[in-house]
């Protein structure tokens, strides 16, 4: 088991979870406020992949899981009351964490987290920080059991189209 930088070879495989994902919410629960042909799309793991932000799990050849860690951080990332000051130049961001329903319950997760935070350090980085959709149960559990502090919440117009609750987290890393 390894997760590593992406390959354009993995987009297909990265465009099957986000799919795979979508599926199993069609016939619920519902985790994520994704939308099939919107976000995430194969396009949003190609510009992630241009830009060298996109990583992938992989275990025997097959594509477990998928991560953009990069530091953008969303115009509605201002209103948050961080408790950790962290400039763009300081703030490493987990966008669009997703693990294969087929791999959930494995600790997929715990591990994407573990090497962002690891791939955070290594790039300079002193603070990790994200948001997940306020529904999205295993998420909000995840992250405070992983020693994320929750920030706040807030609307936020993802994408342009989305309009979603927000929970963010923080950690110093």
């Amino acid at each position: 088991m390894s997760i590593r930088s992406a390959a354009a070879a993995d987009l297909p495989a990265i465009a099957a979870i986000y799919d795979a994902i979508l599926e199993q919410e069609a016939a619920g629960p519902v985790y994520t406020n994704w939308q099939r042909g919107v976000y995430p799309t194969i396009d949003t793991a190609r510009q992630a992949l241009e830009s060298g932000t996109l990583y992938a799990g992989e275990e025997d050849g097959m594509l477990w899981g998928a991560v953009i860690l990069n530091s953008i951080q969303l115009p509605e990332y201002r209103v948050i009351p961080w408790s950790i000051p962290a400039e763009e130049t300081q703030a490493a961001v987990i966008h669009t964490l997703c693990i294969h329903p087929a791999q959930a319950g494995q600790g997929r997760a715990r591990q994407m987290v573990a090497f962002c935070e690891d791939e955070a350090r290594r790039q300079g980085k002193s603070v990790m920080r994200l948001d997940t959709w306020e529904g999205n149960l295993p998420a909000n559990r995840l992250y405070p059991a992983l020693g994320y502090r929750f920030a706040g919440a807030t609307e936020f117009f993802f994408q342009g189209f989305i309009r979603e609750v927000l929970n963010c987290y923080e950690k110093l890393l």
